[in-house]
């Protein structure tokens, strides 16, 4: 991927700032999305978001693996949705638990490395849809989504055509130290919190015991917050063992679909130093590491901009391999 970032955007944090909050996300109307609501398999719910248009019964099917507290009305969903609307694709995001609006009843949320949940929600789009199946996540998702690649090896290549991972902290450890330090953590972390802390307590008024509300509420980094809650409530032993566990980086080695890793340099969430290199991944695995783009930003000229650099690279990449 070559891309350059409009010279008035200089720097990781305003590509990832002005890309979420100020610019354009798509070309035409403005996506919308039909909702289906899927039993999970533990007798939970998960909430997909299909995009409404008229495309051929055998059209590939563009599913996005949203970030952390992301959802289908997240910068990225809609540019990708619009690029797969205009390339006559059929689009789905679905929901990790607890995204959709409405809290979810198992004593469970969802995590960097959940590849149980993707594997079934992605086996579910196989089963239904006529077309080619993608699939490309975004930062969390993303690195779910490599993980699940790891886990299954070739077998992917049964269920999806190919797979991206965009801005996705593949080192957990790596992307939870530089997000607990100076800006990041007065910004991104206070902003991340100030809905994940909610969210828990609503968990616990479900669950009562599930976890130390005290603890919780003592939070004021992500590295807390997982060892108190992610953590223990999704079988890890603290945020060591949930960050080494989930991280998809040793397991890229295994992946044997397609694949494309897009991680900008300047990413702000994520230490250039930590990104995998040739040597690291599988000949499936593409690596793309340009040196702006932010995180999950990527915006480009004409004033205001528009997030649609990133989408259009990761289509481009998916259509080379139908």
């Amino acid at each position: 991927m070559n891309y350059s970032a409009p010279w008035w955007l200089p720097g990781g944090n305003l590509q990832t700032i002005w890309a979420a909050l100020r610019a354009q996300r798509f070309l035409g109307p403005k996506p919308v999305f039909r909702r289906e609501r899927w039993a999970s398999p533990d007798n939970d719910f998960v909430d997909v978001d299909f995009l409404e248009h008229a495309g051929m019964a055998d059209a590939p099917l563009l599913v996005v693996f949203h970030g952390l507290e992301g959802s289908s009305a997240s910068h990225y969903a809609e540019a990708l949705a619009d690029v797969a609307r205009l390339r006559g694709w059929d689009c789905a995001v679905p929901h990790f638990r607890g995204c959709s609006g409405e809290m979810n009843h198992a004593p469970r949320a969802y995590h960097s490395g959940d590849f149980e949940e993707i594997d079934w929600i992605l086996r579910r789009f196989k089963a239904q849809h006529r077309g080619p199946v993608l699939a490309v996540g975004v930062s969390l998702g993303g690195n779910a989504l490599m993980r699940w690649a790891g886990e299954m090896g070739a077998a992917a290549g049964a269920v999806v055509s190919a797979v991206a991972a965009v801005c996705s902290p593949l080192d957990l450890a790596a992307g939870g130290w530089a997000i607990g330090r100076g800006f990041n953590r007065q910004v991104y972390t206070r902003m991340f919190l100030r809905t994940m802390v909610p969210k828990a307590l609503q968990k616990l008024e479900q669950h009562p015991g599930l976890f130390n509300r005290d603890a919780l509420l003592a939070a004021r980094d992500l590295y807390t917050f997982d060892n108190v809650f992610t953590a223990p409530v999704h079988g890890f032993k603290n945020t060591e063992d949930y960050w080494s566990r989930a991280s998809a980086k040793p397991h890229l080695h295994k992946v044997g679909v397609p694949a494309l890793a897009l991680n900008a340099h300047n990413d702000p969430f994520i230490p250039a130093w930590s990104l995998p290199q040739a040597g690291e991944v599988s000949a499936s695995v593409t690596l793309w590491q340009p040196q702006q783009g932010g995180h999950v930003g990527f915006p480009s000229a004409p004033f205001p901009g528009h997030v649609r650099a990133m989408p259009e690279a990761v289509a481009n990449f998916f259509a080379a391999h139908l």
